[in-house]
């Protein structure tokens, strides 16, 4: 359905979200623009900002939108893989999202929906996380810096040439696991 459609439709604020969310995928959140993306739903170019009032706040909606998303696709992960895997998942499926939901520069931090989205995806990190070493804190961290850096590097392309064609959830899973060891099982050398 076209942004144009939608709006015809009664739901401005959507068409405007899937307009954004395509605009972000293709050239990045710098090539956002309220004025083109108005153009884009065939509406005059201050209707946007009745929803969002600027670019700001249609990014912040973008990054709360995501974190709802993501707290979705983390369900009941199996095991400390799963929640990887199912984090790698999302950012492929939702890469417009993840360009936007970890950059406190574009958004307004402060606003009440994008704190409990995020408090809702943290919650369901941390969650993972318990039971595994001694500091819940630092395993919180060292989970989500693999999945996180693992994701980013695989959207800017940076892991084509080491992928070779592999399943990047397949080579995550395999990283994962050489990675995070249960207590009292090191690697081995």
């Amino acid at each position: 359905m076209t942004a144009e459609r939608a709006y015809h439709h009664g739901d401005l604020r959507r068409a405007v979200l899937t307009a954004a969310l395509d605009v972000i995928a293709t050239d990045g959140p710098a090539a956002l623009s309220l004025r083109d993306l108005a153009r884009r739903a065939g509406v005059s170019h201050a209707a946007p900002a009745h929803h969002f009032k600027d670019r700001t706040g249609l990014l912040t909606a973008i990054a709360a939108e995501g974190h709802g998303l993501l707290a979705a696709a983390l369900g009941e992960a199996e095991d400390l893989r799963d929640l990887g895997v199912r984090y790698v998942r999302f950012a492929t499926a939702h890469p417009a999202h993840f360009q936007v939901m970890f950059r406190p520069e574009l958004l307004r931090t402060d606003d009440p929906e994008l704190l409990a989205a995020r408090e809702r995806t943290r919650t369901r990190l941390r969650t993972a996380v318990e039971g595994h070493g001694d500091d819940p804190a630092l395993g919180f961290m060292a989970a989500w810096s693999m999945a996180h850096g693992f994701a980013t590097l695989l959207l800017s392309r940076n892991l084509d040439g080491l992928l070779s064609g592999s399943d990047p959830e397949e080579t995550f899973r395999a990283l994962a696991g050489a990675m995070v060891r249960p207590a009292g099982n090191p690697a081995t050398g």
